[in-house]
């Protein structure tokens, strides 16, 4: 038998992409109208969310939450909610998914069916369209949980997102200096003691 080489591959996070790299592809992504809208939203899922490929697969269209004025995702809990101008983008995509959906899927709760009947799409095939676009998932990813400590409490982060344990976003937020690193994880629901 020959001998058999097996590459290392380092498994700490890539470094990010820059803010303002994340920006453009943002604006890239949403201004691109050639490229499939299943892409575009993906993208959006990574570069505004930081949601990995492999969950982005697996998210259903009940996932998404419209009350006929504001749109969510549930990914976490509350659900996140969804800005514009990407709201548009997931509720047109999510219109037009029956139509574009594989016959094989017509009856699928995937938000990203695949082409084999109730799969979801392959994480490779989606990981691949992103790159193609020229979003590199994990640098858009990690550099887009960068931003999100920076802008709230890490372990409110970690909730709301959904797929993060507050220790991960807790470290992340230490690494990137966030004000809100020594935020106290607990419940946040109680109500505080009234002043007298």
């Amino acid at each position: 038998m020959p001998q058999l080489t097996i590459p290392n591959r380092p498994t700490t996070n890539p470094h990010p992409m820059g803010q303002h790299q994340r920006i453009t592809a943002l604006q890239r992504v949403l201004a691109d109208d050639n490229t499939s809208p299943r892409v575009r939203l993906a993208a959006c899922l990574v570069l505004l969310f930081a949601q990995p490929v492999s969950r982005i697969v697996r998210m259903t269209t009940d996932d998404v939450v419209h009350d006929g004025r504001n749109a969510a995702l549930r990914l976490g809990d509350p659900p996140t909610p969804v800005p514009e101008p990407v709201a548009a983008l997931l509720l047109d995509y999510l219109q037009a998914l029956l139509a574009s959906t594989p016959a094989i899927n017509q009856n699928s709760p995937w938000l990203f069916p695949g082409r084999r009947p109730s799969q979801p799409m392959n994480p490779g095939t989606l990981r691949d369209a992103l790159r193609k676009l020229g979003v590199p998932a994990e640098k858009g990813r990690t550099s887009a949980i960068r931003q999100l400590v920076l802008q709230a409490p890490a372990p409110v982060i970690a909730q709301a997102l959904g797929g993060y344990h507050y220790k991960s976003t807790t470290r992340i937020a230490t690494d990137v200096g966030a004000p809100w690193k020594n935020y106290a994880r607990g419940d946040h629901n109680r109500r505080s003691p009234r002043l007298r």
